[in-house]
């Protein structure tokens, strides 16, 4: 019974660790992005392929207006899109680049949690790096990309 139990401790404490590795959030760090120049066209192109605007822009605005709100109903509750405005206190305004490619491609937060239940969406998922850093600096500069 003593082995048993043993085993059954061992195999639980295993367990967890797995569980917590696989589920741990991705984080890409701001030192491993290359310097790079954004291309604003490409962010502009990622902005309306990806259908930002759809989710994002506030009701009765401008599609550029970024102030989000939609209520999206899922089956663990209604989730509202976020702000994803350049405002610094109520959108990403104070967001880093790093922050924003973990959001879009890693679905973790700027405070490395993950984000849930929309992100990252499979095909955010499997985003070109470089589009993302496109889309961050149109979002930034407060462009349609």
């Amino acid at each position: 019974m003593r082995k048993f139990v043993l085993f059954a401790a061992v195999a639980f404490v295993a367990g967890a660790a797995v569980f917590w590795i696989v589920t741990a959030p991705a984080v890409v760090s701001a030192h491993a992005l290359p310097a790079y120049t954004p291309n604003l066209a490409n962010g502009e192109t990622v902005f309306n392929a990806g259908g930002c605007a759809s989710c994002h822009a506030s009701a009765g605005q401008p599609r550029t207006v970024l102030g989000g709100g939609l209520a999206l109903h899922s089956p663990f509750g209604t989730f509202y899109a976020p702000n994803i405005s350049p405002d610094p206190a109520d959108g990403i305004g104070k967001w880093s680049e790093a922050d924003f490619v973990n959001a879009v491609i890693e679905g973790t937060s700027p405070d490395g949690t993950h984000y849930f239940p929309s992100f990252p969406y499979g095909s955010y998922r499997n985003a070109r790096l470089d589009d993302a850093r496109d889309l961050f600096a149109g979002v930034q500069q407060g462009q349609e990309s």
